[in-house]
């Protein structure tokens, strides 16, 4: 496919050989090095306007242009990554004389690229992973990216098919594993292939003679004499559901059979769920640095894992209580926090608990004080040991699947899923890599402040190593057609005189799973539902916005009380860009006459922030706010909110007809997004990450380009004038958000989806371990000599 599309560019760039020359003038005259992609659309559609060949813009060859994703210059040669469609890229040159393109390689675009910036070394450490993945069945779609268990069901039900003994052998002695407290499951003895026939037929002819509610511990005896250990069902009907559907599979298995049965072995009992970074808590942490939308994830996560857990185990006749440990890092400085307590209970759960284990210097010493996301390496492999025997003793015993969470969690479940022989599952939340402009290039320039050498390192360890990974979005793995996915800047890349990257993952390996997540709905529901709200707020909401002696940080005093509100809410960090919003706001004289704007965000006084970026944007909003003179029309409130004073805040700000706007200058997936849409307010949002997946344009939200502010505001600005003179227009908005939120973005779509992968992963898992040992010793080996030694230099600095 590669070559037929490198060769129609060929024919392309012969046929417009004058355009090709005045194109590649126009990029050396640029006198840059590197040029992205919005700089050639730039340079091409200034050429054509200039050169009155405006056709030029649609032609094929305009069409092939517009899909260059980024140059690289030097005389007499233009490099150039070519993407033809997502998940897609060629690598090309062009001779400025002979202006023909030729295909090249990664590592020769790497290369060049690498001697351009200033650090060719003669000797560079290739990693290349692609060998480890020859036996194993990829996806071959890119609409198929992101929907490995699918695919996955598929290849194990031909699989069983085509070799029907040994693909029962491996399932039944799947099924002989599986034991809780040393009590047997599902079989409890040894089976061969006639055996459990027999004994299928004999027990399913048992049942039918008693009625389908009769209890499994009625008949339990009989049950197992034939074999069968708890697990089946916890009524008769139950077990004959679960029995017919494992015959079904032995006789003909198919994908959909198969997931069927997979997703109702009592296998997932204990959860071990890893968050290292940042303030990790229920109350008083949200707004601190490094804490965010993560930790509310997680705890929104785990009340609805632990009802899942509980109703599968029940229903497979299981009288066992499912347990889960959140592990995170003890901060003795807590402040206002309970990030110094050892064991929390998680409000809203029987038996989930936040496990806090300290970080240790080289001394033995516990550290005292929170640390930056960026500088957490240097002891994560200290805080993996110290915390496996504490959480066995909390979970009673291994756990059953280890969740890692961020880039730094994930190393962690990486480490720990290795050691105990536990299926492992990634979530990413935010890779850094996508954020940062060239941020793999010059990483040396970076390393003393973001040390993105070592994250680098640590990411593509554990994403190679989890034995599914878990996305909130398809563009989080793959992109769009214009842009580069999260997971897929990992793919190819280079970080000169350390090592360059010619196949970092794949992203048609059927690890690669979307489940996206959802909002609470007992805490996010619709402001038109006056019998569920909590009115008592609303007094102490209109002090906190409108208020003059607050009793917390606050700056600005809203005069026009009867104006709509903008709201935003978020850290005050760069990537999440509230002071842009709150430019675009001063300079718009047209969305200040018609709305207020909130904003709930960090601190007031920069010097409370023990984070250095924070302190930067926190000086930047009051130069903003004081250049454009926004006391009277913005109010900034450095609080951290509780969920349902969170909650009834959406709903108040939705109750004056207001907006919210979530301004990032890219957003991963988007929480405080489904939050707010689930409340019933009219969404504007980054079209960089998630939102572009969450929202449909001007149905249920709009998306905003936050690097054109001006037309992001005035898009704002026009919503208001319309509503102003067409109520329906606001509420028409307003519906469509709810209606997306309950559609597709809840925790208990999300809960039954992530137990029935980590039942198919976990099967996956024991059937190709013996595929999977070159590629774990290959990562071992890469994580002793790479990120250790690059882990111990932040240490020591």
């Amino acid at each position: 496919m590669k070559e037929r599309i490198l060769e129609e560019f060929c024919i392309h760039a012969q046929e417009n050989r004058d355009a090709v020359y005045a194109l590649l003038r126009r990029f050396f005259a640029k006198e840059r090095v590197f040029l992205l992609r919005s700089d050639l659309q730039e340079e091409f559609i200034t050429m054509c306007q200039e050169m009155d060949q405006e056709d030029l813009l649609t032609s094929e060859f305009g069409n092939f242009v517009q899909r260059l994703q980024e140059g690289i210059f030097h005389a007499p040669w233009a490099y150039f990554a070519l993407r033809p469609g997502v998940a897609q890229i060629i690598y090309i040159r062009i001779h400025c004389d002979s202006l023909l393109p030729e295909q090249i390689n990664n590592s020769e675009f790497l290369s060049f690229k690498e001697k351009l910036s200033g650090h060719l070394d003669g000797s560079v450490l290739e990693i290349d992973l692609r060998p480890f993945g020859r036996g194993l069945p990829k996806l071959k779609e890119p609409r198929s990216i992101g929907q490995g268990m699918i695919f996955l069901n598929r290849q194990l039900s031909g699989a069983m098919f085509n070799q029907r003994r040994a693909g029962e052998d491996r399932l039944l002695r799947f099924l002989n594993v599986h034991a809780i407290d040393g009590q047997p499951l599902m079989l409890n003895k040894d089976f061969n292939q006639i055996d459990v026939h027999m004994a299928l037929r004999s027990a399913l002819s048992e049942l039918a003679k008693i009625d389908e509610n009769t209890p499994w511990t009625t008949f339990s005896e009989k049950m197992g004499k034939l074999g069968f250990a708890p697990g089946w069902g916890n009524i008769a009907g139950r077990v004959t559901e679960t029995m017919n559907l494992l015959l079904d599979i032995l006789e003909a298995p198919s994908p959909t059979t198969l997931e069927i049965f997979l997703a109702r072995i009592p296998m997932i009992s204990r959860l071990l769920i890893l968050s290292p970074h940042g303030y990790f808590g229920q109350d008083n942490v949200l707004g601190l640095p490094d804490t965010g939308g993560q930790v509310i994830y997680i705890l929104d996560q785990v009340r609805a894992l632990e009802r899942e857990m509980r109703e599968r185990l029940a229903c497979q006749g299981v009288p066992v209580e499912p347990r889960i440990v959140i592990a995170t890092r003890l901060i003795p400085d807590a402040g206002e926090t309970t990030c110094d307590q050892h064991l929390e209970k998680v409000n809203g759960c029987e038996n989930t608990w936040i496990l806090r284990v300290p970080f240790h210097e080289e001394d033995g010493s516990v550290v005292q004080h929170w640390i930056s996301r960026f500088e957490i390496w240097p002891y994560l492999e200290r805080f993996a040991l110290d915390l496996e025997p504490e959480a066995i003793k909390e979970l009673g015993g291994r756990p059953d699947l280890i969740i890692g969470n961020y880039s730094d969690g994930n190393l962690v479940a990486s480490l720990l899923s290795q050691r105990l022989g536990v299926t492992q599952c990634n979530i990413a939340h935010a890779l850094e890599k996508t954020k940062y402009l060239h941020a793999d290039l010059y990483w040396q320039e970076n390393d003393a402040q973001y040390h993105f050498a070592c994250q680098f390192t640590a990411d593509l360890i554990a994403m190679n190593t989890a034995d599914f990974v878990i996305a909130s979005t398809y563009q989080e793995i793959a992109g769009t057609e214009e842009s580069v996915g999260q997971y897929e800047s990992y793919a190819s890349f280079t970080m000169p005189k350390l090592y360059r990257v010619v196949n970092g993952i794949n992203l048609f390996d059927p690890k690669f799973n979307i489940v996206s997540p959802g909002a609470d709905a007992d805490i996010f529901f619709p402001y038109n539902q006056p019998d569920h709200r909590l009115h008592s707020l609303i007094p102490d909401i209109e002090s906190m916005i409108y208020g003059e002696d607050t009793g917390f940080e606050a700056r600005g005093i809203l005069t026009d009380k009867n104006k709509p509100l903008v709201f935003t809410m978020a850290r005050m960090d760069r990537i999440k860009n509230i002071t842009g919003l709150t430019e675009w706001y001063g300079a718009s004289q047209k969305l200040r006459e018609h709305a207020n704007l909130l904003v709930i965000g960090g601190y007031i006084d920069p010097e409370t922030s023990a984070d250095r970026e924070e302190r930067e944007q926190i000086h930047q909003m009051h130069e903003i706010m004081d250049r454009y003179e926004l006391d009277g029309q913005v109010r900034w409130l450095g609080k951290r909110l509780d969920k349902n004073l969170a909650g009834e805040l959406y709903r108040y700000v939705a109750d004056g007809q207001g907006v919210f706007v979530q301004p990032a200058l890219f957003e991963a997936f988007g929480l405080t997004i489904i939050e707010a849409m689930a409340s019933g307010l009219p969404t504007f949002a980054t079209c960089y990450g998630g939102p572009m997946e969450i929202i449909e344009h001007d149905r249920s939200g709009f998306h905003i380009d936050p690097n054109d502010g001006a037309a992001a505001v005035e898009l704002i600005a026009d919503f208001f004038e319309r509503c102003r003179t067409n109520p329906e227009e606001w509420s028409r908005l307003s519906k469509g958000a709810i209606k997306r939120v309950e559609e597709r973005y809840t925790w208990n779509h999300y809960a039954k989806q992530m137990m029935t992968l980590s039942r198919i992963y976990g099967f996956w898992k024991f059937i190709n371990g013996l595929q999977r040992e070159e590629s774990e010793c290959y990562l071992d080996m890469f994580y002793h000599l790479q990120f250790r030694p690059l882990a111990a230099a932040i240490r020591r600095k």
